[in-house]
């Protein structure tokens, strides 16, 4: 189980994503999960917003908050055990 948390700076990212009218779904999913993991450290990202996550550090036009709301939500994600 990760022992992270979403931090401060991350948190204020993900608060600004999702206030935002123009942001994608997929944005704003991953925003949520990582606001929802503020101050929690039994919480993980599930593979859906793991996912959306993912799409959004791809995606070129989305913005720095974004980019820093899905980094915190990616990595909170549980790795797979090989």
């Amino acid at each position: 189980m990760p022992k992270k948390t979403t931090s401060k700076k991350a948190s204020t990212s993900a608060s600004k994503t999702l206030k935002s009218k123009s942001t994608s779904k997929k944005s704003k999913s991953a925003a949520g999960s990582a606001l929802s993991q503020t101050g929690n450290k039994k919480k993980v990202t599930s593979k859906k917003a793991a996912s959306a996550a993912s799409n959004v550090l791809k995606d070129k036009r989305t913005s720095k908050a974004s980019k820093s709301a899905s980094g915190s939500a990616l990595s909170q994600r549980e790795k797979k055990k090989k």
